[in-house]
């Protein structure tokens, strides 16, 4: 089973995304705009009967330093009310994309008309990414008339995944039809075993997993991304090299380290089955890793995100943060340390969900070293156009 559409290269911008984004800036859209999809290059007869070939403009060169910077941004909003700041944050800092946090029994209609507030706040002309944790079992954020119970991944595991896949896209369809286009979903970790499920609080206990090997994990996984998919909704595996080691949760303690993980554990495997698929997008995990980058926890280590996830995995699609915001694991750093050093590693969107009113003062970091640091500018560059090359493939 393949995932539809491939991973666009990132390597060369203007040439993966072929599209032209124009009027950026200007008058407020009411609903969400597709980017304009032309071909890859414009050609046009000459007067002796030839062709030439106008290349396809770059779309990060149309964008000011501030539009490239709120692109590589998700900014919580809970699930039951348009935060304030974030609707701000949105319309005058043009950030990317928003998160759905908590818990909404609003249903599909409630949260569509949600959803709508921050569309509207958008100016760029850019699609928001809208996204949510619609796993199943003890996390589900969306509920009500609209959306089915979804059970936990350990019980999805029981089917098989070509159920699993029909089941996943009728689960996208109804997030769909709220709005959503993002579903930080589905949870590609390894527990090796039900009683490491016991001693493992972010994965095991929650019975986030697919079972406890690779054989199990990776074709499940793989299904409820191929029905999202399908559904429209971009999937974001996670929480890359694995989560399911580690003996503490990273939202509630620090140092948080998994000392056996390793670049051939089944965890890798499993992303590396998902990338070989066309994997759109991938979370990491906010875990430090003896065996790849000691001492430095997975956001901020390019040799987790540059050396194992892109050069060694092959991976082109877009690198996500867990939360950055309110996190114990990344405590130690300054809100815009937490962002410079984020993308400095290779993570392309910054995920500011629980405490979202950190967002401001992460861009303006963002903006202020990509102003002085050629390098890092280039990052953010490049970080933009895979953000884009995304919306562009998949936001309709």
């Amino acid at each position: 089973m393949k995932l539809r559409v491939r991973a666009a290269s990132a390597v060369v911008v203007s040439a993966a995304l072929a599209l032209t984004l124009s009027a950026c800036g200007a008058a407020s859209r009411p609903t969400r705009t597709a980017i304009s999809r032309p071909s890859a290059s414009s050609v046009s007869p000459t007067a002796t009967g030839t062709t030439t070939s106008t290349p396809t403009p770059d779309p990060v060169a149309a964008l000011s330093l501030e539009q490239r910077v709120g692109q590589l941004f998700l900014a919580g909003t809970p699930a039951t009310a348009a935060a304030p700041g974030t609707l701000a944050d949105v319309a005058r800092l043009h950030v990317g994309g928003v998160f759905l946090s908590g818990q909404s029994t609003a249903g599909a209609a409630g949260d569509a008309a949600l959803v709508s507030r921050f569309t509207a706040a958008d100016h760029d002309g850019i699609p928001l990414l809208i996204a949510t944790d619609q796993e199943g079992g003890l996390v589900q954020r969306l509920a009500g008339p609209g959306f089915s119970t979804i059970p936990a991944a350990l019980t999805q595991a029981n089917e098989q995944p070509q159920q699993l896949q029909a089941d996943a896209a009728r689960w996208g369809r109804q997030l769909r039809a709220a709005g959503i286009d993002m579903n930080l979903a589905p949870v590609a970790d390894v527990v090796d075993s039900p009683q490491q499920a016991q001693a493992n609080p972010p994965i095991g206990r929650l019975r986030r997993e697919y079972g406890y090997a690779q054989a199990s994990v990776l074709p499940h996984a793989r299904a409820f991304a191929e029905g999202m998919l399908a559904a429209g909704v971009v999937p974001v595996a996670k929480h890359f090299p694995g989560l399911g080691a580690v003996t503490a949760n990273t939202d509630y303690s620090s140092r948080v380290t998994d000392p056996t993980t390793s670049a051939l554990s089944p965890s890798v495997a499993v992303f590396r089955g998902m990338i070989d698929d066309g994997a759109p997008a991938i979370m990491l995990s906010s875990a430090i890793y003896s065996k790849i980058a000691p001492g430095t926890p997975a956001p901020f280590a390019p040799a987790v995100v540059t050396g194992l996830l892109r050069t060694k995995l092959g991976f082109s699609g877009v690198v996500m943060s867990d939360d950055v915001s309110a996190t114990a694991q990344l405590s130690a750093w300054t809100p815009q340390q937490r962002a410079i050093l984020a993308i400095q590693a290779g993570v392309d969107i910054v995920l500011v969900s629980a405490a979202p009113e950190q967002a401001p003062a992460m861009i303006a970091a963002v903006i202020a070293k990509a102003r002085t640091d050629p390098a890092f500018a280039a990052q953010v560059d490049a970080a933009c156009g895979r953000v884009l090359a995304l919306k562009q493939r998949y936001l309709k």
